[in-house]
């Protein structure tokens, strides 16, 4: 029984590193669309993601909670919300990629975690220890140093942050996997997509067709939907607790590759502003794993 159990944490372990690190990669995806813009990647991504997700559900005859969302209209608005909210996430992530601003897009998901922290408390009322209220001040203090010392601010990671802390919000509110919610989402915003490529394609300006780019442009469906199928398999085997511990993978990979490959400066005041925020993911971390534990114990 013990070597089951350790056989499902280990392959759980390594769907959540795949499935993280291919999130991680995605500015290496994002950054091969030269000369189409951000808003045609989104319209694309959303389209063949459908198409995609179509032959997945199919394939693992998983139909059943698609159809039993889809017959009851009046429950769709906050799926609705949530389509929004990642389309918003989607977009702008590909615009920070495409404006090679992607050491922005990894403090936005560094700071995600702490995002929720403050909404919980803020919109549920939950309960914070302290060692989560010192991480989200310090999280505060990150991104002030920031504002004050360059200027500036860090907008692409405030709105990454803060849209997919709301969509992770409002997700849980929803009755859905993760798999049939992102279908129901794309499907709401398929009609949109639809109009937006039609508009393109009659202005004369679309790239589907542009040598190099549609083979590119229909990867974006299986690009989105196989993370989520790993990850999937991961949250099936793991406690919350080292999903969580995993999820650092994603921006950490960000980061380096900003750094190292598409060779983006770090200013020192920058660097201070990410120490910061490693300081309070720390704590939060900490906090996480000892409330996990205090469960456990008493469970």
């Amino acid at each position: 029984m013990d070597n089951n159990v350790s056989s499902e944490n280990t392959r759980g372990v390594a769907f959540g590193v795949a499935a993280y690190a291919m999130w991680g990669c995605f500015p290496l995806f994002f950054a091969l669309f030269e000369g189409v813009p951000a808003y045609e990647v989104l319209v694309h991504r959303i389209l063949w993601s459908c198409v995609f997700l179509i032959l997945v559900i199919s394939l693992l005859q998983r139909w059943q909670p698609v159809t039993a969302a889809l017959a009851r209209p009046r429950s769709l608005g906050r799926v609705a919300i949530c389509a929004v909210l990642i389309a918003i996430n989607w977009g702008l992530y590909i615009y920070a990629v495409e404006t090679n601003h992607v050491l922005q897009a990894s403090l936005g998901y560094f700071l995600t975690p702490l995002i929720n922290v403050a909404l919980g408390v803020l919109i549920l009322r939950e309960r914070m220890a302290r060692l989560q209220v010192a991480s989200v001040v310090l999280a505060g203090l990150g991104i002030m140093i920031q504002v004050v010392m360059l200027a500036s601010v860090p907008w692409i990671s405030l709105i990454l942050a803060v849209s997919f802390g709301c969509y992770g919000l409002v997700r849980k509110q929803v009755a859905l996997d993760g798999l049939s919610g992102l279908f129901v989402e794309t499907l709401i915003l398929l009609p949109i997509a639809l109009l937006a490529l039609g508009w393109l394609t009659a202005s004369g300006v679309s790239n589907f067709l542009v040598e190099g780019n549609t083979l590119l442009l229909i990867a974006c469906g299986a690009v989105t939907a196989v993370p989520l199928l790993a990850f999937a398999g991961a949250a099936r085997r793991l406690r919350l607790s080292t999903v969580g511990f995993l999820m650092y993978l994603n921006p950490t990979l960000q980061f380096l590759i900003a750094l190292y490959i598409f060779k983006e400066p770090l200013e020192q005041v920058q660097l201070i502003s990410f120490i910061t925020i490693w300081i309070a993911l720390v704590l939060y971390s900490w906090s996480a794993w000892c409330e996990s534990r205090a469960i456990e114990q008493h469970g």
